[in-house]
């Protein structure tokens, strides 16, 4: 899990969470699960960047920057020897 921006700039822009949802076309418990953060896919990171009215070069403002490639969890998907 990582910390993200999500729920502080939806609060910002006085958006509730089930209008995020609506506006992403993704479900509330999908939103939860981000504002929580938990992982998620590249997909719907976007969605919700742009039902927030920001551009995907804001990802890093709001999903926090991602880990270089050597510093990431074993096992975590991003290691191919991981599972090993």
């Amino acid at each position: 899990m990582s910390d993200n921006n999500v729920r502080r700039i939806r609060e910002a822009l006085m958006m509730s969470k089930a209008e995020l949802a609506r506006k992403s076309g993704l479900s509330t418990l999908t939103i939860d699960r981000v504002e929580a953060g938990k992982a998620c896919r590249l997909d719907t990171k976007r969605k919700i960047l742009h039902a927030l009215g920001l551009k995907v070069s804001d990802r890093d403002r709001v999903f926090g920057a991602p880990a270089p490639e050597g510093l990431l969890p074993i096992g975590s998907g991003g290691d191919p020897l991981g599972s090993v």
